[in-house]
C-alpha cells in the first residue's frame, strides 16, 4: 500500500447520525446475553440439574463449536455480499433464543447437540455483521475508537446479563435464563433496525477502501488465503481458543460438585468479574493497538492465559476462583478488541474483511471445540486439575508460536509503519464481487 493509497483510504471519513451510533451501542449491550447462548452456564444446568458427567457436557458444549466452523466462513462472505446486514442480525438473534428455549424443554442428547448446532451456525453472523457495520457507519480512521466502544458497551452488557442471570437462576431456577435470553433477542432486533440504513458505506464495509473507485472487485478467494500472514494469526487464533475456551465451563463444572445450588451464583460472580475488567481493558487495548502497534498489546493477552489455568489448579474457593477469572478480563478484553484491527489490517483494500473475519471466527470455532472436547475427557480420565494444567500448557505454547511467528500489522501514532502488504496479494485477479 502506498502511503497516497493509505492517505486516500483514511480521507473516506464517514459521519453517521447520533440515532444510529447510540443505537450501535444498545445493540452491542442486548446482543452481549445472545451471541453465545447459554454460554457457560450450559455445562452447570447439564450436570447440576441433569447429572451429566464431564464427558457428555464436552460434548454438548463442543457442538456448537461444530456448527460454527461449518458455518462461520460462509458466513463472512454472505455479509460481505449483503446488504441487509441489520436484518441478519435481528433474524440470528431469534434463531439463537429459539434454540436456548429448545435445550431446557428438551433436554435429551439428541436435542442438546442439534441445538447448540443451531445456535452455533446461526451466531456465526454477529462477529462479521457488526464489525461491517461498525466499519461501514464510522470509516477506517475511526475503527481503532469504535471498536474499543463496541467491546466495552459489549461487556458492560454482559455484566449486566450475568447479574440478572444469577439472581434469577437463583430465585426461580434455571428457566428464566432462556426467558431472559429470549428478551435480550427482542431487544438486540428492536436496537439493530434503529441503525439508518444510509448511515452505512457497504463498499467500506466489506473493506474495499484503498483510494480508488467505489464499487471494486473483490480480491480471488484462493490468493486471499495465500497471505502468510493471514495464515499465522488464524493458527495463533486456534491455540487462542484451545487454551482458553474451557477454563470456565471447568470452574463451574468443578465448583458444582461443592456448591450445588450455588454454582450459578459463581459462575455469574466469575462471568461479572471478567466483563467488569474487560470494559477499561478494551477502551485501553483501542488506544495503545494505535499507538504501540497491534502485536505488543495483543501479546499481553496471550501472556496471562497460562498463569490463568495454573492458578485454577490452587484453591476451589470461590472468592479466590472469582479473582483469578480477573485475568480472564485481561486476555478477552484485548483479544476483542485487537482481533478486529488485525483483521482489518490484512485485508485492507481486498473487499473479503467479512469473509477473512469468517474464517478466522472459523479457527475460533475449532480452537474452542478443541478446547471443550479435549478438556471434557481429560478431566473425565485425570480431573479437573489435569484438565487445567493441560489447557495451561497449549497456552504456553501459543504465546511463544505468536511472539515468534506473528508480524506486526498496524501503524504506529509515532509515524512508524507496520509490515508492508503482503507479495502474494500484489497483482493478484479480481474476479466480480458486487453488493445485492
Amino acid at each position: 500500500m502506498t502511503d497516497a493509497g493509505s492517505a486516500g483510504a483514511d480521507s473516506r471519513e464517514q459521519h453517521p447520525s447520533k440515532t444510529s451510533l447510540r443505537a450501535l451501542d444498545a445493540l452491542n449491550i442486548f446482543l452481549a446475553d445472545v451471541r453465545d447462548g447459554m454460554g457457560p452456564f450450559l455445562g452447570t444446568f447439564l450436570r447440576e440439574h441433569h447429572h451429566w458427567d464431564a464427558g457428555r457436557v464436552g460434548i454438548a458444549l463442543a457442538a456448537s463449536q461444530i456448527g460454527t466452523v461449518l458455518a462461520q466462513t460462509p458466513a463472512g462472505g454472505l455479509i460481505d455480499c449483503i446488504k441487509w446486514k441489520r436484518l441478519a442480525i435481528a433474524i440470528t438473534a431469534a434463531v439463537v433464543a429459539g434454540g436456548c428455549v429448545s435445550l431446557y424443554l428438551v433436554p435429551s442428547l439428541a436435542v442438546v447437540v442439534a441445538a447448540q448446532a443451531a445456535i452455533g451456525a446461526a451466531a456465526t453472523i454477529f462477529p462479521p455483521a457488526m464489525a461491517a457495520v461498525t466499519l461501514g457507519l464510522v470509516g477506517r480512521a475511526a475503527m481503532p475508537r469504535r471498536t474499543g466502544r463496541n467491546e466495552a458497551f459489549n461487556h458492560g452488557g454482559n455484566v449486566v446479563a450475568a447479574a440478572l442471570a444469577g439472581a434469577l437462576a437463583y430465585l426461580l431456577g434455571y428457566g428464566a435464563l432462556f426467558v431472559l435470553v429470549a428478551g435480550m433477542a427482542a431487544a438486540s432486533a428492536a436496537a439493530v433496525l434503529l441503525i439508518r440504513e444510509e448511515d452505512i458505506d457497504h463498499d467500506l464495509a466489506r473493506g474495499a477502501d484503498d483510494g480508488e473507485e467505489e464499487g471494486r472487485e473483490a480480491v480471488a478467494i484462493a490468493e486471499l488465503f495465500k497471505n502468510r500472514r493471514i495464515a499465522i494469526f488464524a493458527v495463533s487464533v486456534v491455540l487462542f481458543h484451545f487454551a482458553n475456551a474451557a477454563m470456565l465451563p471447568l470452574v463451574g463444572q468443578k465448583s458444582s460438585d461443592g456448591l450445588k445450588e450455588g454454582a450459578a451464583v459463581l459462575m455469574s460472580a466469575c462471568i461479572i468479574a471478567a466483563q467488569v475488567v474487560m470494559v477499561p481493558v478494551a477502551l485501553a487495548a483501542s488506544h495503545y493497538a494505535a499507538s504501540w502497534g497491534r502485536k505488543p498489546v495483543f501479546l499481553v493477552g496471550f501472556g496471562v492465559l497460562p498463569v490463568r489455568g495454573l492458578l485454577y489448579c490452587l484453591s476451589v474457593n470461590p472468592y479466590y476462583l472469582v479473582g483469578v477469572q480477573l485475568l480472564d478480563g485481561i486476555g478477552a478484553g484485548i483479544f476483542g478488541v485487537v482481533s478486529v484491527l488485525v483483521v482489518a489490517d490484512l485485508t485492507r483494500g481486498t473487499g473479503r474483511f467479512n469473509l477473512t473475519q469468517g474464517a478466522l471466527a472459523t479457527a475460533t470455532g475449532v480452537g474452542a471445540g478443541l478446547s471443550n472436547l479435549l478438556a471434557g475427557f481429560v478431566v473425565k480420565a485425570a480431573g479437573f486439575n489435569a484438565g487445567f494444567v493441560t489447557l495451561a500448557a497449549i497456552a504456553a505454547a501459543a504465546l511463544v508460536f505468536f511472539a515468534y511467528a506473528m508480524p506486526e500489522t498496524g501503524q504506529s501514532a509515532r509515524g512508524v509503519p507496520g509490515i508492508p502488504p503482503d507479495p502474494t496479494l500484489a497483482g493478484m485477479t479480481r474476479p466480480t464481487f458486487r453488493i445485492r
